[in-house]
């Protein structure tokens, strides 16, 4: 058993596999071949990535950010040289990912432009995706660049650099800010929190 989470890797693959022998045993494989199979996929596949995409934000936010004060000088390299860039790397692409899976699961939905128009009954899940859509843009045209000046994977002087770690902060701590309302959107849609 030691084996398996001593690697990632095998981790994931052990996770697949009991997520499979569940549906084998709950007959949920013979439904592949049903739309609502594949929108119940979609939907689960847009959740994985969100709570990615969010857990990165806010362990950005709560966690690593407030630290980085406490770490003395000489341990910080391990942050931002090492764990910083591999997170981001993370937290940009599981944003993508969770736009994406989103924004298909709408159509296959049938209400996407209903709901990016903000037309009745989808308020709330429109709300929540331009929400997220924000989020977004400024994770790969905001942080993202910013936080490749701020660790040094872009050099810039020490001013800039400065100037870019503050102006990465004061964006994830927006999209933190927008996760709340966004997270209740989504699930108000379903829920009629709204």
């Amino acid at each position: 058993m030691g084996a398996i989470f001593q690697s990632l890797g095998r981790t994931i693959s052990a996770g697949v596999v009991i997520l499979i022998v569940i549906a084998l045993v709950a007959g949920t494989f013979g439904k592949m071949g049903e739309y609502a199979w594949w929108t119940f996929f979609m939907r689960w596949l847009h959740v994985l990535t969100g709570i990615m995409w969010i857990g990165l934000l806010w362990y950005f936010n709560f966690v690593q950010t407030p630290s980085m004060p406490k770490i003395p000088d000489e341990q910080k390299p391990a942050i931002t040289k090492v764990i910083a860039p591999e997170a981001l790397f993370w937290f940009r692409w599981a944003a993508l990912a969770t736009v994406v899976t989103g924004l298909i699961l709408a159509h296959m939905n049938g209400y996407l432009g209903k709901a990016l128009s903000l037309s009745a009954p989808f308020h709330a899940i429109g709300v929540g995706m331009w929400l997220a859509l924000v989020m977004a843009f400024n994770v790969w045209f905001i942080i993202w660049p910013n936080q490749k000046k701020a660790l040094g994977i872009v050099q810039v002087d020490a001013d800039a650099k400065a100037k870019a770690a503050r102006m990465a902060m004061l964006t994830s701590r927006f999209n933190t800010m927008l996760s709340i309302p966004m997270l209740y959107c989504m699930v108000a849609q379903q829920n009629s929190g709204l």
